[in-house]
């Protein structure tokens, strides 16, 4: 089986193309292959299938065998590894996902190969139970949640997969350890969330680390920093766009007042091809 290891800001995964459904062993061998000492090491193995509805579509199987509904920088991945392969010549492509269906993307090539990648990420979903939360609210905006005796306040917004978002005081320092994998499994979340820590440094710049649901602490998260943004608006800290900067690197996201629809832009980068005997 061939693969290649890409990443977006260090949000790395191991793609797969040329499958036309997603193997019966899917979830068994992304928990063997992303473990990072007894595998090639990833936080997502992800399958470039066939669609009926877009260009391609994408499954996402998380470090520990779960499948994720969503995942901005794969998406990216994704994006990149079809153009710079030649599996499509259009610099606009649809991508299906399984939790926000087909999702444009948009391409910056230079000689041949894709370079910056705009992904139309969707409109947020805002409603305590669609997210999920256990909260019956049209949002859920600075909502206490109780962990260990320690309170803290949250947003929910899903981009596609549920999210948490948590304001700090320094969320380059707080410790996703500590906090992340209570609040990832607390009972207000019927499908566990991600959870994000962030930090407003201005109106257009915000700090975030993540603790993405079935992978731990990773370097960048697109949905996450969709749903920082998404969070900031709704709690008056930010403007529309800002640049939200993760511990692998910045991602510019937009929330447009026109259509609604949150939009990502940032890189993809291919690390090495290889060859599997699975």
């Amino acid at each position: 089986m061939e693969f290649t290891k890409m990443h977006g800001l260090g949000n790395d995964f191991i793609l797969v193309a040329g499958k036309t459904a997603l193997p019966a062993e899917a979830s068994e061998l992304a928990v063997k292959l992303c473990d990072r000492f007894f595998g090639i090491g990833a936080d997502g193995l992800v399958y470039i299938l066939p669609s009926e509805k877009a260009d391609f579509m994408m499954r996402i199987m998380n470090s520990d065998g779960s499948e994720a509904e969503q995942c901005g920088n794969a998406i990216r991945c994704v994006a990149k590894y079809v153009y710079d392969r030649g599996l499509t010549d259009k610099t606009e492509v649809t991508i299906e996902t399984i939790g926000a269906g087909a999702q444009r993307v948009q391409l910056t090539a230079e000689n041949g190969k894709a370079v910056k990648v705009r992904v139309d990420m969707g409109a947020p979903i805002l409603k305590g139970l669609q997210v999920p939360t256990t909260v019956d609210a049209e949002q859920v905006i600075h909502h206490p949640i109780e962990v260990d005796g320690r309170e803290f306040r949250f947003t929910a917004v899903s981009m596609g997969n549920p999210h948490c978002v948590i304001y700090v005081d320094d969320a380059v320092s707080f410790d996703l350890y500590a906090w992340g994998p209570k609040l990832e499994k607390h009972p207000m979340f019927p499908r566990k969330v991600n959870v994000e820590f962030a930090t407003v440094k201005s109106r257009d710049y915000v700090d975030m680390r993540v603790w993405e649901r079935g992978a731990g602490p990773t370097l960048a998260c697109g949905t996450g920093a969709c749903a920082t943004l998404v969070s900031s608006v709704l709690n008056g800290l930010t403007g529309r766009t800002a640049v939200v900067s993760l511990k692998g690197g910045e991602l510019l996201i937009e929330w447009s007042e026109a259509d609604n629809h949150v939009y990502m832009t940032g890189p993809a980068e291919e690390v090495y091809t290889g060859r599997l005997s699975v």
